[in-house]
């Protein structure tokens, strides 16, 4: 069969008018120079700040200094199986990481990529990893707490949900603990936790996961992992990485929590990164825009208003401190950023007060507004007591010629001290924070041996809600101490304080 000129003509036109193929805008470039984990690409002249770029090998990278003839960029992955003149290519995305709700419950690199030997993760969106925070119009007010479960917090400090609060002290005095604590508080409560470990070693994020899941802490968790091991580049990401993660749950209105340890330790992987893209050094040989590294990150977190879902990010992000100076550049630019601080002092550590939370120190810019009615109502001059304790023991060191009621106040200092002691992962309820710190503000410990207060405490909370279960229901469910349940509250503590061996010394006193 033969064909005319005409027919042809058209089946032609069908095929043009058919033909349907993705427009491919990438560009190439070449790799010019490669040293510490840094490309220098020529040949990029439409790339954008913080694009994705795709090299050999499946490996990635992300574009940071724009030059008149070239890029450098970060490697996202081994650098060493790249070499000069391998070509690079543009993506068209700014970095992006896979959120939602699948990922609960894993354990992720900063990218997002399963590490945990689990499986895939399939989830259906992916986020940039850097988003603009939420403006002032879109925010509520902090009104509603973060039960962390630590009474010497909730008492004194109190961590409201959509806040930052610092976590500040030198290395191994408990700063990750009084994390772990929170989150493993957290059961039940509504509350989506990300914890993502930067710069710290796979046996310490391993130990991490193991614990979570032997409390039950992992179902609503999200471990994020940049490990000392991996390049500079993924622990820089993993901070912002983790923040998206848990803006997907604030934007479903739900209510996320943000555990950064430690952002001296990212602090650290920005300046060698910074360094080796050739950027002018400032104080402590930190780049200039440092500042803005912990800003941009930590205003994400935030409160949303009804109109946009109500939902809140809450960060708790940490800094380690050495020697105790606070006046550090990393830190004072931290304190300046967040809400308020926890301050953990290695000498109340090592004396054995633990958690080792400096009341004088420590402050909530929140303050009482994310502190539950009952809480207020019994610990509302507690941080005064303890306040002025400080002050009079140092004094006492110096005087044996001390009046009746300085030693009253100093005793009754030492056995508010001993209440707010408190075992590792053992996060106690609100109920029974508020009965015992109503019996010790209003002199109900004032005959238990100072040695004996951690005993008193955890028998009374076991005959507490043995006895007195209604009560303790009433205060964890109303959240509220009235007249006839502080009336209650009261005769439950005499009751239990005439049954309770105060010591021979004590009983004499009393008789």
């Amino acid at each position: 069969m033969s064909l005319s000129a005409d027919d042809i003509g058209k089946i032609i036109k069908s095929k043009i008018a058919d033909f349907d193929a993705p427009v491919v805008t990438a560009q190439s470039g070449v790799i010019t120079a490669l040293a510490d984990g840094i490309a220098q690409v020529y040949g990029l002249e439409g790339a954008m700040a913080g694009e994705l770029l795709e090299f050999p090998k499946g490996i990635f990278g992300m574009a940071l200094n724009l030059e008149e003839d070239l890029v450098r960029a970060i490697v996202m992955g081994h650098f060493e199986d790249l070499s000069e003149g391998d070509e690079v290519r543009t993506t068209g995305r700014i970095v992006e990481v896979p959120v939602g709700r699948e990922l609960v419950g894993r354990v992720v690199n900063a990218l997002g990529e399963p590490i945990d030997g689990k499986g895939e993760v399939a989830t259906k969106d992916r986020w940039p990893v850097e988003r603009p925070a939420p403006g002032v119009v879109d925010r509520q007010p902090v009104d509603t707490p973060v039960a962390t479960g630590i009474k010497a917090i909730d008492a004194l400090v109190p961590i409201g949900r959509g806040q930052r609060e610092l976590l500040i002290g030198d290395r191994q005095i408990g700063k990750t603990a009084i994390a772990i604590d929170t989150i493993i508080n957290q059961k039940g409560k509504n509350l989506t936790c990300i914890y993502v470990a930067i710069g710290q070693t796979a046996t310490s994020v391993a130990r991490v996961a193991a614990l979570l899941e032997e409390y039950g802490a992992l179902e609503h968790t999200i471990i994020v992992s940049a490990t000392a091991a991996e390049p500079a580049a993924l622990q820089y990401l993993a901070p912002y990485s983790a923040c998206t993660m848990g803006e997907w749950f604030m934007e479903q209105g739900e209510d996320a929590l943000v555990v950064y340890d430690d952002l001296s330790k990212h602090a650290w992987a920005y300046r060698e990164i910074s360094l080796a893209l050739r950027r002018p050094p400032g104080r402590e040989a930190y780049p200039g825009d440092v500042f803005y590294l912990h800003s941009r990150l930590l205003e994400r977190a935030a409160r949303l208003n009804q109109e946009k879902g109500g939902g809140s990010l809450t960060a708790l992000p940490i800094i380690e401190t050495q020697a105790n100076d606070v006046s550090a550049y990393i830190p004072t630019n931290v304190i300046s950023i967040t809400d308020g601080q926890i301050y953990l002092e290695g000498d109340l550590f090592y004396a054995g007060t633990r958690p080792a939370i400096s009341v004088g120190l420590s402050v909530s810019r929140v303050g009482g507004d994310a502190m539950t009615k009952a809480m207020r109502s019994v610990a509302g001059g507690m941080r005064l007591d303890l306040a002025q304790y400080r002050a009079l023991a140092a004094f006492a060191q110096f005087s044996s010629d001390l009046d009746k009621s300085t030693r009253d106040q100093l005793e009754r200092g030492r056995r508010l001290t001993e209440l707010l002691k408190q075992n590792q992962y053992q996060p106690v309820p609100l109920s029974h924070q508020v009965m015992t710190i109503f019996a010790g503000t209003n002199g109900l410990l004032d005959r238990v041996p100072v040695e004996r207060i951690g005993e008193w405490d955890q028998q009374f909370r076991r005959w507490v809600g043995q006895t007195h279960g209604p009560l303790e229901q009433a205060i964890e469910e109303r959240k509220v101490l009235d007249d006839e349940m502080t009336k209650q509250l009261r005769a439950a503590l005499e009751e239990f304080n005439q049954g309770f061996d105060m010591g021979p010394e004590t009983a004499a006193e009393g008789s």
